[in-house]
């Protein structure tokens, strides 16, 4: 079968099947969520139960058995944690329902899905806890955590052209060309591939700045010049992003996606082009968010643009709070994984906002409606955890602090009186 293209946002499809088969909406809707195993890679695309059952039983029993033990109770503590995300991982990989994306492989995505589950239990414990003891929690993945950061600001002098300093008049443009330039770009490419959409990136990028000008009195990273908010960030380095990223979805729009076992492709050349191709959509489909077209999408769609900005303020909320800094591996990383589940996400919510049949369908899985539910939140709940977790350990430190001093001064007065 050779997919083309499909709108699903017009209602339109183009599809081409043999001649013998004719498929409706169901029958497209389900092609494309399901695999299709020509035969060639029947090993590569089998979950082996089984075999990663006994490869996980045999491990176990070879710590059990053969292991020495160690008496030390923080090695053994951390090794068990460790033991047991890895297990539920592992298990979940290959017991989970398959996503949407099959590209490379739908076992990457319940991975990814695996992960989300178990970053959101940490949040949820992280929530109960203090601000010393988030941080000592952090401490034991890098002893370098938890450290108060220098905070940088950008708003001292706004000249574009300073003639004080003949040598290097546009010095103040060379000083905000750091870290943050090339992300600025590189995130919006990326989260432009995942909206689909001009106008809800744009909006969200000048969003972004608007919150930038409101908390920079917590922040001193957002206080920038005015040409440093529209000029370098919102025009220059976002909107080449969002550009980019706009060319990028038109190519893979109009790409035709005709896929073959690898074994019957007779050239190395056409091998090699398979194998490439195995890294990329296995079909598209154009966004088209039609937000006021229905106020369920309306209030859809602001619920995507609140988790996408919170995901960002997130980021600097984590270096003013934990002392995490940006470019931390930990930091990055957690970057990366928000970028995986906020493509299933927004691949399966626009599915269930524009698809009529999804709502009688469990999203292409034999699974009953409270768990599409919570699978469909379990996309959501780690980023908007995440962003609230961080809000929630400031305010709960400022009421300590607050707490404190008034214990102090009623000491102080005590103190005072027994003088007196």
């Amino acid at each position: 079968m050779v997919i083309q293209r499909r709108n699903i946002g017009n209602k339109k499809s183009n599809v081409s099947v043999d001649e013998t088969n004719s498929l409706n909406s169901k029958d497209i809707y389900f092609s494309e969520s399901k695999f299709s195993d020509d035969g060639t890679l029947t090993f590569f695309w089998r979950a082996h139960t089984l075999t990663v059952l006994f490869v996980l039983v045999c491990a176990l029993v070879y710590v059990a058995v053969f292991e020495p033990v160690r008496d030390d109770t923080l090695y053994n503590t951390k090794r068990g944690i460790v033991a047991c995300v890895l297990s539920f991982i592992l298990l979940g990989v290959t017991v989970t329902p398959d996503t949407l994306f099959k590209r490379p492989h739908p076992v990457v995505w319940r991975f990814t899905f695996c992960c989300s589950i178990v970053y959101e239990l940490g949040l949820i414990f992280i929530l109960f806890q203090t601000k010393s003891d988030a941080i000592n929690i952090l401490r034991h993945i890098d002893p370098k955590l938890g450290v108060p950061l220098e905070e940088k600001s950008y708003g001292g002098n706004c000249r574009i052209y300073d003639h004080e300093v003949p040598d290097d008049p546009f010095h103040n443009i060379w000083d905000k060309m750091d870290l943050f330039v090339p992300t600025h770009f590189l995130g919006w490419y990326l989260k432009t591939l995942v909206l689909r959409d001009w106008w809800l990136c744009t909006l969200m990028s000048i969003m972004f700045e608007v919150l930038e000008y409101t908390l920079e009195h917590q922040l001193p990273n957002f206080s920038e010049c005015w040409w440093d908010h529209w000029i370098l960030d919102a025009l220059v380095c976002n909107g080449l992003g969002i550009y980019l990223g706009l060319q990028t979805l038109h190519y893979f729009s109009m790409k035709t996606y005709h896929w073959r076992g690898l074994w019957t492709i007779p050239t190395y050349k056409g091998k090699l082009k398979r194998l490439m191709g195995q890294f990329g959509p296995y079909t598209w489909i154009d966004f088209d968010w039609r937000s006021t077209s229905s106020l369920g999408r309306w209030l859809g769609t602001l619920g995507i643009s609140l988790v996408f900005l919170l995901a960002e303020l997130n980021t600097f909320y984590l270096k003013f709070v934990m002392g995490v800094p940006p470019e931390h591996y930990l930091n990055l990383v957690r970057l990366f994984l928000y970028l995986l589940w906020g493509a299933v996400s927004m691949r399966e919510v626009y599915q269930y906002f524009d698809d009529p049949c999804v709502r009688d369908l469990p999203w292409g899985r034999e699974v009953p409606l409270k768990c599409k539910e919570v699978l469909y939140r379990a996309y959501f709940v780690p980023i908007v955890t995440s962003a609230a977790e961080a809000w929630t350990m400031n305010v709960r430190n400022k009421k300590v602090e607050a707490m404190d001093n008034e214990v102090c001064e009623e000491h102080a007065s005590c103190h005072e009186e027994k003088l007196y």
